[in-house]
């Protein structure tokens, strides 16, 4: 089994090959656009049939992706209170997100 780890949006991902992964959005000028090809140099680990390559940090790999849709997470609300002053306030918040379709994993 051939996987990897990759690293986006500040965060650690295990992924695998016709994997659909949901990131932080991606401000690359083509993410915009579906079906755009992209590509993912952050590799920190690459497992190909049990053979295990670590990287320090990086593993010299790539990983080759495609952007399948632009969403929008669900709706996180804040509440803000101050005692004794009647201030009361409510934000909602929604966090934009990219799903991109794994496609080919380089060694």
């Amino acid at each position: 089994m051939k996987y990897a780890v990759i690293k986006t949006g500040g965060k650690q991902y295990k992924i695998s090959e016709g994997q659909v992964l949901t990131v932080e959005k991606l401000d690359q000028p083509s993410s915009n656009e579906k079906d755009k090809a992209i590509e993912f140099d952050d590799v920190l680990l690459l497992v190909n049939d049990g053979k295990v390559k670590v990287g320090q940090p990086k593993v010299q790999s790539s990983v080759g992706a495609r952007i399948v849709d632009q969403v929008k997470g669900k709706k996180i609300y804040v509440s803000k209170y101050k005692a004794k002053t009647g201030y009361r306030r409510r934000i909602g918040h929604r966090q934009n997100f990219t799903k991109v379709l794994i496609e080919k994993i380089m060694d």
